[in-house]
């Protein structure tokens, strides 16, 4: 039965990863007629590419750039900011930690879409409104990796390794900095993994932050080409996108998702089970 299910889940998720890989390798006449998995060829695939590549004067790699930009500065951002709001919501005691807590986990849970309105309307009073910090800021401060980084150190970080610094000498900035911080690495890097993916797939905040497509991420970016495709939109006239060269731009777009899956792979598992036992 263990085996069935796995097999089933397989199926489910791995044919629909196959047939995007293969259908940029079709012309769209042969992603209709030929068989689903079927590989085309590498004339079409490289054809694909140099239409893809020519439309809007190589657009889809200012997308790239952009959504680089974009999330790398927010990650950045947030390890700066959550790991030590995490150190300090767990190792410290002070009024209103609680009622922190609460607000972290509501924000947290809560579906991105509810923000885009208030997030708008504060960016919008800093007249910050179609600039790069508009997509930056909001996503800077992540709830998820304050709780995170909470949990680690609340359960998994020996206090009496911390007293020790402290009667050592160290002040509170030394211990977080030479102890706390360097246990934590395996944290940091699941922090950082889940914020990135969190920056590199959002789509609605940039959708409506940013008003021109040189601006756009590469999310957004794939949303304007969708709406390219002769298929789902009859209007587009000397604009059309061909499906396979969509399916392309998709294989571009989450190509760097795993590849930061890939080289991280060891310590987002370490940071997965960080915390799970308690000598």
């Amino acid at each position: 039965m263990t085996y069935v299910v796995l097999a089933l889940f397989l199926v489910f998720f791995g044919l629909p990863a196959l047939w995007l890989l293969l259908a940029a390798t079709k012309t769209d006449s042969q992603l209709v007629h030929d068989n689903p998995l079927s590989f085309g060829s590498w004339h079409a695939l490289r054809a694909n590419w140099n239409a893809l590549t020519a439309h809007q004067d190589a657009a889809v790699f200012g997308w790239l750039r952009n959504s680089a930009l974009y999330s790398f500065l927010a990650l950045l951002i947030t390890l700066c900011v959550a790991v030590p709001a995490g150190y300090g919501l767990a190792m410290t005691e002070f009024r209103g930690r609680h009622t922190l807590l609460i607000a972290t986990l509501i924000v947290m849970l809560m579906p991105n879409a509810t923000l885009v309105v208030p997030l708008f309307l504060e960016i919008n009073a800093f007249h910050l409104i179609g600039s790069m910090w508009s997509i930056v800021l909001p996503y800077a401060f992540y709830p998820f990796g304050v709780y995170l980084t909470y949990i680690y150190f609340s359960t998994a970080l020996p206090r009496e390794l911390l007293d020790a610094a402290r009667l050592d000498g160290c002040s509170e900035f030394a211990v977080f900095r030479r102890i706390a911080l360097p246990l934590a690495a395996p944290v940091v890097a699941l922090v950082g993994f889940f914020s990135f993916v969190a920056n590199w797939t959002n789509y609605y905040l940039p959708y409506v932050m940013l008003p021109e497509s040189h601006q756009f991420p590469v999310q957004v970016g794939l949303g304007t080409l969708l709406n390219e495709v002769p298929q789902f939109n009859p209007t587009v006239g000397s604009l059309a996108v061909q499906r396979p060269e969509l399916a392309l731009a998709t294989l571009l777009a989450i190509t760097p998702v795993l590849v930061v899956f890939l080289f991280s792979q060891r310590f987002l598992v370490a940071g997965m089970l960080a915390g799970a036992t308690k000598s």
